[in-house]
């Protein structure tokens, strides 16, 4: 289902540090977290840590999404934040390029979400058991094989924006879940963490960070 974990040896892309946040652009291919066993012991964290050894945890983003990720520095940060993410306060938003042309050109997906046990880590829509998830997206451009869209999640569920895209018809290029065909000859899974907008632990204010897609 998913290849063999050949982590990418980018150097740490550091957005932006200051006394309680540290906000890092995450490569494509690097789990957020270890794994299960000494060879998914490479990770984000991890080699956040050999820099930063006080940096803690917040939220996660996929091995195979790239992007804007945000980790505390302090306790407090992690508690600020994570009741933000928690309570659904911080504004999210990712680039992809999905398989077809998608339209209308803006839209908002609904559909509750699950883990699928029997074909595990997948995940799936179910009317009866999934917990509720939405997506708004906007088309930015569509050439007839492809579409360039911008998706704002408005939940986080796992998995949420590729079975989402999956749902209607247009799975992200690159999914190595959950395309098939030409859809899953790319080099990467074509989705990318944009932008992230908070609330600084450090007095509450506005802040927002951006990482351009790389594709």
């Amino acid at each position: 289902m998913s290849s063999e974990y050949n982590p990418p040896n980018d150097p740490l892309d550091v957005i932006h540090a200051d006394h309680e946040i540290l906000i890092v652009n995450k490569p494509s291919g690097l789990l957020s977290v270890p794994g299960k066993g000494p060879h998914l012991a490479d990770c984000l964290i991890a080699r956040i840590q050999d820099a930063f050894p006080q940096a803690l945890l917040i939220h996660r983003l996929d091995r195979d999404t790239s992007g804007v990720m945000v980790f505390a520095l302090t306790p407090h940060a992690q508690r600020h934040i994570g009741l933000q993410f928690e309570k659904r306060m911080t504004k999210k938003t990712y680039v992809a390029r999905v398989w077809g042309t998608l339209e209308p050109k803006t839209g908002t997906v609904d559909l509750p979400l699950i883990v699928d046990w029997e074909n595990r880590p997948l995940q799936k829509v179910c009317h009866e058991t999934g917990k509720a998830a939405q997506t708004d997206w906007k088309v930015l451009r569509s050439d007839g094989v492809e579409s360039r869209v911008r998706m704002m999640p408005k939940t986080g569920r796992s998995h949420q924006l590729r079975v989402h895209m999956l749902a209607l018809g247009h799975p992200i290029l690159g999914d190595p879940f959950y395309a098939t065909g030409e859809a899953l000859n790319y080099e990467r899974l074509m989705l990318h963490s944009e932008e992230l907008r908070l609330r600084h632990p450090d007095g509450g204010e506005g802040v927002r960070f951006r990482a351009k897609a790389p594709f």
